[in-house]
């Protein structure tokens, strides 16, 4: 075959393939039989391997899964992939209701979608290109999964348009290809997953994309992260934009006026899901208008335009056949009830936390009863109540304990709390839950070295503190029980990799009390080191935004603490990095820069910055970056095809600038 008929031949196929492959698995409309789109694809590989030069990234070809992968990278989020917050009942949406028109007003509409139950990933494109696909992660860190994704027949490898876009959605497993998968494992007497979800899951983490290729998973679009910057001013033409440029987005969606339209849809659905082809676990509800959602904003872990109302969680009764107590990294000693085995909402469940002994003592649950069990949320299991009139008389009463199950001190109950706690910071517990709390993905995120190796650690007396993670050798890593030669040296890479994490991270991970992920960052941001936070007062503490008397208080106390400043000078001859390593937060006062104090608003297309990175340095430099135009505004950034928000400030005499000009100003002030 001459070169210049296959190059010809190729571009054929790659549009007679796409459209086939469009029309049925993203219209549901089937064109061709399969034989029919088999004997074009191995036409096209046939070429593409006489002519290797041929074979493009977004050939047809690529969805029946690459070479065999080593791991997957990691990959920061551009736009942070942020969870949503929950509603159980009709009170739950009616509030949610309320506070969005205590900071609206009345004029907005929502947008209802069905909530698939599937791994949530972000697609990037360039000019039209698929280039890149990860997992959520932590939400600011994912995996890339870009060769797996490849192998989903309703991502388009090429959209319509040659559009820089990144798109959200949930990648899942349809009912059927999960009963053929499980059917399939059985006859091989391999392990069956729990649920659609989990093989999803299970499916895209595969190192092998013929695995994923062969396990037919499916997708649906949900967002465009940068939809503003793509000139989207709405939820509802965001996801019409998105079926122009051939995603697969969920018709069953629908605009709602009121949160009584809402709650009808929700009520449709909770009785219709079980005819859907997947699975759903809810309703997600949206502001549909963006410059309204820029104006709600978000909390610490979610944006406050959007909520997720969660099915009624399936019920179920077994057995209560024992309480056992665990001790957590605060020393709160919490009762976990071990069940006879029962399958809830698809999993099979064997323990449930109690949480405390008042709770224990308010539902009156004792050892022996027979229980209703939930999973609140779908995830966390949960016991509901007792059955008191299936009593034999056989059960027994449950009692806390007055010293800590681990190391025998005694339980200390501190005024306002529920919780009993080990106060001993010697206790074998507390060190442990400290060791997996440090390792974690929201902490140092030391890869591999999950709970199981941590415990086998501990057990064997190599490490005592989080330092010691540091001074382990590749040697001591392989006596450990299932623990290889490849798999000791990716630890020890992992552990020396967290060295260089930003402060922010540390902080974290040290568990200091009431210091969460987002506080941590601000006060890795505020002062800079570790050194000057060691020595920063409660008066310097609670000037800071976010930062109360409580987590003050507890700043200081373990700061001051002996064995607290051994540990830190340990982590320091481990090289651990102690300083923040994030943009820096400039101390403004009002008029000390172009920004302070002064309300902006970003429109149009911004091509020297992102809209994020202008929006982040803009902050630092003391402004507020808000969605929407008032009198309040005092600045409007218009970049290339600014629409009605620069109309209106020009009406109101609003300051205006271009681009150039925030570019400009931006590196005058840094």
């Amino acid at each position: 075959m001459e070169r210049q008929f296959a190059e010809e031949r190729v571009k054929e196929l790659h549009q007679t393939l796409n459209e086939w492959n469009y029309a049925y698995y993203v219209l549901d409309k089937p064109q061709v039989s399969d034989q029919e789109y088999d004997s074009k694809l191995q036409e096209l590989i046939a070429i593409e391997q006489e002519f290797l030069e041929l074979k493009t990234p977004d050939s047809p070809s690529e969805r029946i899964g690459a070479q065999v992968l080593e791991g997957f990278t990691k990959v920061q989020h551009d736009i942070p992939m942020l969870s949503l917050g929950n509603a159980f009942n009709e009170e739950d949406l009616k509030d949610f209701d309320r506070k969005i028109r205590e900071r609206v007003g009345d004029n907005f509409s929502y947008v209802c979608e069905l909530k698939i139950d599937g791994l949530a990933i972000s697609l990037k494109y360039e000019d039209g290109l698929f280039v890149q696909g990860a997992t959520r992660g932590d939400g600011t860190i994912g995996e890339d999964i870009t060769a797996n994704l490849r192998t989903i027949r309703s991502i388009p490898l090429r959209l319509k348009d040659a559009v820089t876009i990144e798109v959200r959605g949930e990648a899942f497993m349809p009912k059927r290809s999960f009963v053929s998968l499980n059917e399939a494992k059985d006859e091989a007497g391999e392990e069956q997953f729990a649920n659609p979800r989990n093989a999803a899951a299970g499916s895209l983490r595969q190192l092998d994309p013929k695995i994923a290729a062969s396990r037919n998973l499916d997708i649906f679009l949900y967002s465009i992260a940068n939809g503003e910057e793509v000139g989207m001013t709405e939820h509802a033409k965001a996801l019409a934009y998105l079926d122009s440029l051939g995603f697969k987005t969920n018709p069953l969606r629908r605009q709602c006026e009121t949160i009584e339209e809402v709650m009808m849809y929700v009520e449709e659905w909770t009785e219709k899901r079980q005819d859907l082809a997947y699975e759903i676990d809810g309703i997600v509800i949206k502001v549909n208008s963006f410059s309204q959602q820029d104006e709600l904003g978000f909390t610490a872990k979610s944006p406050r335009w959007a909520i997720a109302y969660k099915f009624p969680a399936e019920e179920v009764i077994t057995v209560l056949k024992d309480i056992e107590l665990s001790v957590g990294r605060t020393g709160a000693v919490t009762p976990t009830a071990i069940l006879e085995p029962v399958r809830v909402a698809g999993t099979t469940v064997q323990r449930a936390s109690l949480h405390n002994e008042d709770l224990i003592r308010e539902k009156d649950i004792r050892i022996g009863d027979h229980v209703i069990v939930k999973k609140a949320g779908d995830i966390i299991p949960e016991v509901v109540s007792s059955l008191k009139e299936r009593r034999t008389g056989e059960e027994k009463e449950f009692f806390m304990p007055s010293h800590c199950p681990e190391c025998d001190s005694e339980l200390i109950r501190i005024e306002d709390e529920v919780a009993l706690r080990c106060m001993n910071p010697k206790c074998p517990a507390l060190i442990r839950e400290s060791l997996i709390h440090f390792v974690s993905r929201t902490a140092m995120n030391i890869d591999g070295l999950g709970e199981k190796v941590i415990s086998q650690l501990f057990k064997e007396e190599l490490i005592q503190d989080v330092a010691d993670i540091y001074f382990l050798t590749q040697e001591q890593l392989i006596a450990l029980e299932r623990i290889g030669e490849k798999s000791a040296l990716n630890l020890i890479q992992a552990i020396d990799a967290s060295r260089e994490n930003s402060l922010e991270k540390l902080l974290f991970g040290l568990g200091i009390r009431h210091v969460g992920a987002k506080a941590a960052k601000t006060l890795a941001q505020e002062f800079d080191t570790l050194t000057n936070l060691q020595n920063a007062s409660k008066e310097e503490l609670i000037r800071i935004d976010e930062i109360g008397d409580k987590m003050a208080d507890s700043i200081v106390q373990y700061f001051s603490m002996p064995e607290v400043h051994e540990l830190i000078a340990e982590l320091q001859k481990a090289e651990v990095n102690m300083q923040y390593k994030g943009p820096k937060k400039i101390a403004v006062e009002a008029g000390e820069t172009s920004f302070a104090g002064k309300v902006v608003v970003l429109t149009g297309k911004l091509s020297i910055l992102t809209r994020n990175e202008a929006k982040e340095k803009i902050e630092l430099l003391g402004g507020k970056v808000t969605g929407s135009v008032s009198k309040k505004t005092d600045l409007l950034i218009a970049g290339e095809d600014a629409g009605s928000k620069l109309s209106k400030a020009e009406e109101l005499g609003i300051d205006i600038w271009d681009e150039e000009k925030l570019v400009e100003e931006l590196n005058r002030e840094v």
